[in-house]
C-alpha cells in the first residue's frame, strides 16, 4: 500500500467549518473514485488537521487525483471555499510506504431500500457523486445500530421518506472496495419528498422495466432492483448477546 499524509494549519475557530466542508465535499469525492481515509485526527489546540489517505500505489494515487480534480464536485467545492472564510493557513503532504500489515480484515457495511408507495411506485434518488444514474436510497451502517434502523435512517436523510421494513432481498459486495451492501424491500408510511446534501434529485417513479433501464444505467443496480420483486424478503435481526 501507498499512502499520503496531508497536514492543515489551521484557525481553531474554524474547525468545524472546515470538518463541514471536509464531509460534504472533500470525503464524498475521493472515495468516489477509490481512494480510502485512514483516519483524520486533529491536535489537542486544534491548530493542526492530520489526515492519512491510503492507495494501491502512486500510480494509483496519481490516477484517483486526475479524476477527483475533473469531478463535478470538485468545481462546487471551489465555488463554495470562495465563499467561505479562509479556515486553514497552510498545508503540506508527505508520503509513506508501511513497514507491515497491522491492520486485521475488514469491510464497509451498507444499507439500501427498494421503497414503494401507495401506487406502487418505486423510490429513487440521484447523489453528487454518480450522477450517471439513478439508484436506491442508502448509506453506511454505524457502528452498533440495528440493520432495520440503518435502511429507515440512510431513507430518510436523502429523500425524506419514512418506511416501514418488511425483510432482506439480497446481498451484494463490490470486490474492488469490499463493501457489503444489505438491500431490503419496504414501503412509504409518512415524510415527503427531499432532497439533501448527498442528493441531487429524488423521485418515486413507475415500477417498470422499461422505464427503470433508463433510469438505473448500472446493471448491478438495476439487479438488485429485480430481485427484490422476485424474491420474498426474509427476517434480518439484529440483537444484543445477553451474555458477554
Amino acid at each position: 500500500m501507498f499512502y499520503r499524509k496531508k497536514t492543515y494549519e489551521i484557525d481553531p475557530d474554524r474547525l468545524e467549518m472546515f470538518n463541514d466542508f471536509f464531509h460534504q465535499y472533500l470525503l464524498p469525492n475521493q472515495l468516489k473514485h477509490g481512494a480510502e481515509l485512514v483516519g483524520r485526527w486533529t491536535t489537542e489546540d486544534r491548530r493542526k488537521i492530520h489526515a492519512i489517505w491510503a492507495y494501491k500505489s502512486r500510480e494509483d494515487y496519481e490516477r484517483i487525483e486526475r479524476r477527483v480534480r475533473h469531478d463535478e464536485l470538485h468545481a462546487r467545492a471551489q465555488k463554495r471555499r470562495a465563499q467561505l472564510p479562509p479556515f486553514f493557513h497552510s498545508s503540506r503532504e508527505e508520503f509513506l510506504t508501511a513497514t507491515g500489515d497491522y491492520h486485521r480484515p475488514k469491510h464497509i457495511v451498507s444499507a439500501a431500500g427498494v421503497i414503494t408507495n401507495d401506487e406502487g411506485h418505486l423510490l429513487l434518488v440521484k447523489t453528487f457523486w454518480r450522477a450517471d444514474t439513478w439508484e436506491l436510497p442508502g448509506g453506511q451502517i454505524e457502528l452498533g445500530e440495528a440493520l432495520e434502523n440503518a435502511v429507515k435512517r440512510e431513507i430518510f436523510e436523502e429523500s425524506g421518506i419514512v418506511v416501514a421494513v418488511d425483510g432482506l432481498t439480497g446481498v451484494y459486495k463490490n470486490l474492488k472496495k469490499d463493501i457489503l451492501t444489505l438491500v431490503f424491500r419496504g414501503r412509504q408510511v409518512g415524510g415527503r419528498l427531499r432532497i439533501s446534501e448527498e442528493t441531487q434529485d429524488v423521485g418515486f417513479f413507475p415500477n417498470d422495466p422499461h422505464v427503470l433501464d433508463q433510469l438505473v444505467t448500472r446493471p448491478h443496480l438495476r439487479a438488485r432492483i429485480r430481485d427484490a420483486f422476485e424474491r420474498p424478503p426474509i427476517p434480518a435481526i439484529s440483537f444484543h448477546p445477553s451474555s458477554p
